[in-house]
């Protein structure tokens, strides 16, 4: 039988991964130059929903602190318009559809989720010589050998699935959903507040050794419950995104920023700011309660609102603090800048997608014009949408609807100008055309949020 070369090459980078994953000779200690690492992810969150990016509503001093203390991104973008393969992007470094997630796993969906014989970050993380956790949402997988301790989390606690009920515990399909490692458990508490305190007893038990702390709030992920206003408490409410009013979603917003402020103060009280890399950042656009200004359109979409997020990140041996940065990055290439900063390698074969950053969000480079490539298919929808950000330039194709904007004048994207520049719309589509091949084809899933 013969095989294929792409296929040949495949099986010996795989190999060569397995090996690396178990070879106890690849561990090395990190240099003390090397910082902590502590990684916020937020579910859901509108672009125009904090203060640092211009919220008058909603109230987020601890994240604002970081912004004065670091630098603000305005072109953060995530590698998809919905949580599993922006999940699955960060903890690879390359684009999710090589791991293949075109779309999210759906609820309670099995047989499905990032491999753990591959490469990803906490296990690369751990063989560089820290102490790893998650504490919070996963959703890269149900199953036992998909789970967080598989990709080389030391400890985790949280959930498994899309969402979960903040009071309860339970998912929408009403099953328990709360894990410590890879059991389920019962635990009494607000999430966003149980996932707070965990991470804060791992920095007190971890302060005087190097370590990789994943805080992966599901906050304000719906159901749109907030502190001290249980589900069960709300008469005729049900689970879905449908129900929840602009106020609860505020609400859950300042708690989810009061409990980053304890965090951030815990890594003071160790003297560990001026050597811990602490990133912010959104895995998605936010959808019904959400504000996305001054962009258009929300999560599950392509346009700008779906998958541009806020992010800050902090450094202060490094990074110069108030600024802001027009450095487009993705998701990805978090990945990329927190293994450099650490001096993590990356084992031999295994290529990232990303890049270090780090240089330009410093100010040590200028800013550079990248290229970035996303491509949905939604299991509601007969059409999928993808979409090609080049400099300035946006291609959005919907079916077959084919959009260009430019998104220096026009970020909003309410203009279409493709007729008056049809030579870069097909660049795009050429670039777009080039992408896709290297990636796997669609696969139609169940549909999650």
């Amino acid at each position: 039988m013969k095989i294929s070369r792409s296929l040949a090459a495949f099986a010996i980078v795989s190999i060569i991964a397995a090996a690396w994953h178990k070879s106890a000779a690849a561990q090395q200690q990190p240099a003390r130059s090397s910082p902590n690492v502590l990684l916020i992810v937020v579910d859901d969150l509108g672009y125009g929903d904090l203060g640092c990016y211009g919220s008058k509503e909603i109230r987020t001093p601890s994240v604002d602190r970081l912004a004065k203390e670091g630098v603000r991104l305005t072109d953060c973008y995530a590698n998809a318009p919905i949580c599993s393969p922006t999940r699955a992007a960060l903890m690879t470094g390359r684009y999710p559809h090589r791991a293949g997630f075109e779309w999210a796993i759906g609820y309670g969906e099995r047989g499905r989720g990032l491999s753990a014989s591959e490469p990803s970050l906490p296990g690369m993380m751990k063989r560089g010589g820290y102490r790893t956790a998650l504490f919070g949402k996963w959703h890269l997988g149900y199953d036992e050998r998909f789970s967080p301790i598989g990709h080389g989390f030391d400890e985790f606690f949280g959930f498994l699935g899309p969402d979960i009920d903040y009071y309860s515990h339970r998912e929408a399909l009403g099953g328990r959903g709360l894990y410590e490692g890879t059991k389920l458990v019962d635990r009494s508490g607000y999430m966003t507040d149980l996932i707070a305190d965990r991470a804060l007893a791992f920095i007190d038990k971890n302060a005087d050794s190097p370590f990789f702390l994943e805080v992966a709030f599901n906050a304000p992920h719906f159901p749109f419950q907030p502190p001290r206003k249980p589900h069960d408490a709300r008469t005729g409410q049900t689970y879905g995104p449908q129900n929840g009013t602009r106020a609860d979603y505020i609400e859950m917003v300042e708690h989810m920023d009061l409990r980053l402020g304890e965090i951030l103060r815990s890594i003071d009280t160790h003297k560990l700011t001026a050597t811990t890399l602490v990133i912010f950042v959104d895995d998605n656009g936010g959808e019904r309660l959400s504000s996305n200004a001054p962009f258009n359109g929300t999560k599950l979409t392509l346009w700008e609102g779906g998958i541009r997020v806020p992010c800050v990140v902090r450094w202060p041996a490094v990074i110069p603090p108030g600024t802001v940065s027009h450095q487009p990055i993705m998701t990805m290439d978090l990945t990329a800048m927190i293994l450099a900063a650490c001096k993590v390698s990356t084992p031999p074969g295994w290529v990232l997608d990303g890049i270090d950053v780090l240089p330009m969000l410093a100010g040590k480079e200028p800013v550079r014009e990248r290229t970035f490539f996303w491509r949905i298919k939604h299991p509601a929808a007969r059409s999928g949408q993808k979409a090609v950000r080049r400099g300035r330039w946006k291609y959005l194709t919907d079916g077959e609807t084919h959009l260009l904007f430019d998104l220096e004048t026009d970020p909003g994207e309410a203009h279409d100008v493709s007729d008056e520049n049809p030579k870069i719309l097909d660049e795009l589509k050429q670039l777009m055309s080039a992408w896709e091949k290297q990636m796997p084809p669609v696969k139609s899933r169940p549909l999650a949020r």
